[in-house]
């Protein structure tokens, strides 16, 4: 049968006038699972980690997912099997990566505010390393590994002032973020470890945005990184790895990011070029890896027309995908079955009692109630930031393995919302 794929999305394919995602049609699973409804690949996951995998292949390194993407447990698990690590930034998400069966020992935990009693979690488990952020972080980090006779291995997270060029939101590599420690300031913060009890230094470590489309900006942290791993080590403290974060775009509408190998492939020559090739390299991608696997369905219920502007209004809303209302996010959205008839002009809304919900502004859609829409590139920081607000359950989520759909999250009860709230006498 003929097919069209959809741009970045090589698993989503139209079939005549039904879009499919890995062998399974998307309106039968609304059908079957109800709206909303979270749907990813798993072929489109592995296929992503897997690209990363093979251009790292033949150096020491750690492929870590950064799980604040998506922290659904069969998504996990799916890395898990692959053998990856994973980049957390709390002891709830430690526990998630135990959950789904991930190792410990190739855990990072970053995140610039750790509690004491996080890492004393993270290093009863084993983690591999603390990405630490702030010389406070590493008093902090020392008195608890003294306190359990434990030795926390560090890598510093260094700012380098490097412009991203994304959301102002998601960039993390600027004087002006809350992330990490100046590069300026880091040489004497990697003297001040080197002396402390229950602190080994193993690394430097940045990460300086999310949805970056370009490889330049990697390779201009990166020479920062490179000059102070040399400043360090001519003060006798050695650095075994690199860690060059995440932050890998993916395709919404019209960008055009490098390919994974494309990029690890530039990283490793930069290295190898200065002289460091030695050295592990850590890698942390997140959106890259689950953004272009999943879909969000939901159901057309009300058509709105009126005199400014016509409404589509579904069942699900910025409770559900917060990125349009956080973010002023453009995320694709495509009908799950075509009409015939002529698209009209929408703005895709939900039922949230905000002006601010909105999936979509101005989409040209063939659209009637009763229809499913599915939003496209939602597999990232869609779920894993979906609340509860008006209180509206939480979406179910199904994963596509081969022609198989695979429940993986149960649709939340509004009895679930309200079990652990006590009524006072």
């Amino acid at each position: 049968m003929n097919q069209d794929h959809l741009p970045g999305a090589p698993h989503l394919a139209r079939r005549g006038a039904d879009l499919w995602l890995d062998g399974v049609r998307l309106a039968d699973l609304a059908a079957e699972f109800g709206t909303p409804l979270y749907v990813y690949s798993r072929n489109a996951m592995r296929d992503a980690a897997t690209a990363y995998q093979r251009a790292l292949a033949g150096r020491p390194h750690l492929l870590c997912y950064a799980m604040k993407a998506n922290s659904s447990l069969a998504v996990l698990k799916t890395f898990a099997d692959l053998g990856l690590g994973f980049d957390i930034v709390s002891a709830g998400e430690l526990a998630r990566v135990l959950a789904a069966g991930g190792d410990a020992a190739k855990v990072v935990f970053s995140g610039v505010g750790k509690r004491p009693d996080e890492m004393r979690l993270a290093l009863q488990a084993g983690v591999h390393c603390f990405n630490v952020e702030s010389p406070a972080e590493l008093d902090t980090l020392s008195a608890v590994a003294t306190g359990l006779g434990k030795t926390a291995a560090i890598s510093l997270r260094v700012n380098p002032d490097v412009d991203a060029q994304t959301h102002p939101y998601i960039s993390t590599g600027l004087k002006g973020n809350k992330f990490g420690v100046a590069h300026d300031a880091a040489r004497a913060v990697y003297r001040r470890a080197a002396t402390l009890p229950g602190i080994r230094v193993v690394g430097i470590d940045c990460h300086i945005g999310s949805q970056i489309t370009t490889i330049a900006p990697y390779l201009n942290a990166l020479d920062r990184l490179l000059d102070l791993v040399e400043q360090v080590e001519a003060d006798g403290i050695p650095i075994a790895h690199i860690d060059m974060g995440g932050g890998l775009g993916i395709t919404y509408t019209d960008e055009v990011p490098p390919a994974a190998d494309l990029l690890v492939a530039q990283v490793r020559a930069r290295i190898d070029a200065r002289g460091h090739g030695h050295r592990t390299l850590l890698m942390e991608p997140g959106r890259s890896l689950v953004g272009n696997a999943g879909v969000l369905l939901t159901e057309a219920l009300v058509l709105k027309p009126g005199a400014e502007k016509n409404f589509c209004i579904v069942d699900a809303a910025m409770n559900d995908l917060a990125r349009p209302a956080m973010y002023q996010a453009w995320m694709g959205i495509v009908p799950c079955h075509l009409r015939a008839d002529a698209p009209t002009t929408w703005d895709v809304v939900g039922p949230v009692c905000e002006s601010g919900d909105w999936l979509g502004r101005d989409r040209a859609l063939a659209v009637q109630p009763g229809d499913v829409l599915a939003v496209l590139s939602a597999g990232a920081y869609g779920m894993a930031m979906a609340s509860n607000y008006n209180t509206r359950p939480r979406a179910a989520e199904v994963l596509v393995d081969n022609g198989r759909a695979l429940l993986i999250r149960r649709r939340e009860t509004v009895a679930d919302l309200f079990r652990d709230e006590l009524l006072p006498d």
